[in-house]
C-alpha cells in the first residue's frame, strides 16, 4: 500500500475495521497503511476529540472499540466557507428542475447536509432568503427517456427512439447516443442517426420514447466531441468553421469586455470606444441570434453569410410593424 493517503481516507479505513468488530490498535493499524503508529494515534485522537466518535480501547481484546453501536462517521469534514459553498450549488440546481438528474443531485445534497458534523454551526436554512439563482426556461425530460440514453452511452448500446423535431412529422429512429450537451435551457444528445447516415443532433425533451436495442457500437476513432462543442455558441453546427467579427458599439463594449463570450475570442478596442469580437465557430445561427439580442448595439462584419442572417431577420421582424402588412 502507498505510503502517503490523505488522513481521511485513513480514518475511514478505521472507522471501517472498528464497525467491523476487528478490534484494530496502533500498531496493526500503522502496518496496515505504513505509516507510524504515533499517526495512527493522532486519528485516533482526531476521532474522538474532534469528531466526537464513543472510541474506547479494549484491554482483553487489545484494540479499539465503539461504546455506541449506532455511531457512523460523518461522511465528509467540512469549513463553514465549503458549507456555503455547496449550498449555493443546490440553490443552483433549481437549472435542472423538470428533469430527471434534478431528484438525484438533490438527493446527494441532502446526504451531504445529514452528514455533517453537529459541529457546523453554519445553518443552510438562511440561505433561501439571502440567495437566488435565476434559472433559464428549460424543457421536460421523461425520466425513462433519460434513464434509457444514460444506459445507451454507458454501455454504447443503440436506441430506437420517437422523434418529433420542430416543424417536423414525428418518426422513429435508431441513434448510437455518442454525447449529452446542455445548452440554454435543453438537453441534446449527438448521436450518430442510422436513417439519415450521419452525426445529428436530437433535443432530448422533443423524444417521446427510447428503447434501448440489443446492438452495441463503438465510437468511431475520428469522432471529436471537442469539434462540435469547444465553440460555445449553439448546438446546431455546420461541417464549415467560419470566421467571425462582429462590432459592438461604445455602450455595449463594456458589458462585452467582462465575460468569455468564446474560448478562442480576441478583442480589438476602437477609438470612439467600441470594439470588435473575432472567433471562429460552426455555430451560425446562434451567433446570430445572439447579435441580435444586442439591439442596435452590435453589427456583424465577418462572414458574409452572417451579415445575410441578420439583414434576413431584422428585415421580417420589421415587416411585422409594417401598417400595410395587417391591422392593429
Amino acid at each position: 500500500m502507498p505510503k502517503f493517503k490523505p488522513q481521511y481516507r485513513r480514518l475511514l479505513f478505521i472507522d471501517r475495521e472498528i464497525r467491523r468488530g476487528r478490534y484494530p490498535n496502533c500498531r496493526s493499524l500503522a502496518e496496515a497503511w505504513e505509516v507510524s503508529a504515533k499517526t495512527i494515534q493522532r486519528d485516533i485522537d482526531y476521532l474522538r476529540y474532534d469528531l466526537n466518535a464513543p472510541i474506547d480501547y479494549d484491554s482483553t481484546r487489545f484494540g479499539f472499540a465503539y461504546t455506541e453501536a449506532n455511531y457512523r462517521l460523518p461522511a465528509i469534514s467540512i469549513s463553514e466557507s465549503d458549507l456555503f459553498a455547496v449550498c449555493v450549488a443546490e440553490q443552483a440546481l433549481r437549472a435542472f428542475r423538470n428533469t430527471p438528474l434534478h431528484a438525484r443531485l438533490l438527493s446527494v445534497f441532502n446526504k451531504i447536509e445529514e452528514s455533517l458534523p453537529d459541529r457546523i454551526s453554519v445553518h443552510p436554512a438562511w440561505l433561501d432568503s439571502r440567495v437566488t439563482v435565476f434559472a433559464e426556461a428549460i424543457t421536460t425530460i421523461r425520466p425513462e427517456v433519460w434513464e434509457n440514453i444514460a444506459i445507451g452511452m454507458r454501455e454504447n448500446h443503440q436506441l430506437a427512439i420517437h422523434y418529433a423535431g420542430v416543424g417536423r412529422t414525428p418518426g422513429d429512429r435508431t441513434i448510437d447516443p455518442y454525447h449529452l450537451v446542455s445548452h440554454r435551457g435543453e438537453w441534446y444528445v449527438i448521436a450518430y442517426c442510422h436513417r439519415s447516415e450521419g452525426i445529428r443532433t436530437f433535443a432530448v425533451s422533443r423524444i417521446h420514447s427510447a428503447t434501448l436495442g440489443a446492438l452495441t457500437f463503438e465510437l468511431p476513432e475520428q469522432y471529436d466531441e471537442q469539434a462540435l462543442t469547444r465553440e460555445q455558441f449553439g448546438i446546431r453546427w455546420d461541417a464549415k468553421e467560419r470566421a467571425v467579427v462582429i462590432r459592438f458599439d461604445p455602450k455595449a463594449a463594456p458589458y462585452i469586455r467582462e465575460r468569455i463570450w468564446h474560448p478562442g475570442q480576441a478583442l480589438h478596442p476602437k477609438a470612439d470606444g467600441g470594439l470588435d469580437i473575432h472567433f471562429r465557430t460552426r455555430h451560425l445561427q446562434e451567433v446570430r441570434d445572439w447579435i441580435l439580442s444586442w439591439g442596435a448595439h452590435a453589427r456583424p462584419l465577418k462572414p458574409k453569410v452572417l451579415v445575410s442572417m441578420v439583414h434576413d431577420e431584422l428585415t421580417a421582424a420589421l415587416a411585422q410593424y409594417d401598417s400595410t402588412n395587417g391591422s392593429a
